[in-house]
């Protein structure tokens, strides 16, 4: 399990960088790829969800709370091999997804400190770091993360049944579909560490001009995910053989 936390904190973290990364390119001032658009952004995630697989390899790569959460309702025995399913086990899964967001959102900042001392309003700042919806209405923000989340588990669950062993790749393709069919309401976190990692990291950066961190929002990219993943967990145990 030690060798899983570690994984799974540099996974996460390699996730958040490249992928924060990303959206700070097209969305903070002076940048090469500024106004690249949504596309940009999904590909970048996508291939961020790549490369953080890959890194977490010892752990199962889940990256994700949703996807632990979703492989403990589907009734698997392990998160990993030699990992059984255990609370205890789930637990710590999600301290090292939380720490590696944090960090990986951190890094994000040192390679762009000085589009963050540009002049930007306060919530482009914020939206490198973590979601906000594009029309605010938490009820239904929280629906659209549990649809979003329950896609990826349990997608993410068939493709383990599957003969195809497109691995990293077919779940990076996963995640840029999602952010092209899905994302546009709420900015698709389909991840609580995703986001809360992240936003905790933006409330403790020495940020020029960052304003607030978004708090009465922030439950739903924890929650919705959540609900999603143990869905998809749940009708993966029905529906897949």
């Amino acid at each position: 399990m030690g060798d899983a936390f570690v994984s799974e904190v540099m996974g996460t973290g390699m996730l958040i960088l490249l992928g924060a990364g990303v959206v700070a390119n097209v969305i903070l001032p002076k940048n090469k790829g500024f106004d690249g658009g949504w596309l940009l952004i999904n590909f970048g995630w996508g291939l961020a969800v790549f490369a953080g697989v890959y890194v977490a390899y010892k752990s199962g790569a889940h990256l994700n709370p949703a996807v632990t959460m979703g492989l403990w309702t589907s009734g698997a025995d392990e998160f990993a091999p030699g990992i059984p399913v255990t609370a205890a086990n789930g637990f710590l899964y999600v301290v090292a997804q939380m720490t590696g967001a944090a960090l990986g959102a951190a890094l994000a900042f040192l390679a762009y400190k000085k589009h963050f001392d540009e002049d930007a309003d306060a919530g482009v700042k914020l939206a490198v770091f973590s979601t906000g919806p594009a029309i605010r209405s938490y009820a239904w923000n929280f629906v659209t993360e549990a649809v979003a989340t329950f896609v990826l588990v349990f997608v993410i669950l068939a493709f383990g049944k599957t003969p195809a062993e497109l691995g990293p790749l077919a779940v990076a393709l996963l995640v840029v579909g999602i952010g092209a069919s899905l994302g546009g309401p709420t900015g698709y976190a389909i991840n609580p560490a995703r986001d809360l990692g992240p936003r905790i990291a933006h409330a403790l950066l020495p940020i020029r001009g960052k304003g607030a961190s978004d708090w009465a929002y922030s439950w739903v990219p924890v929650l919705g995910p959540f609900v999603g993943g143990a869905i998809g967990g749940l009708v993966a145990a029905w529906y897949i053989v």
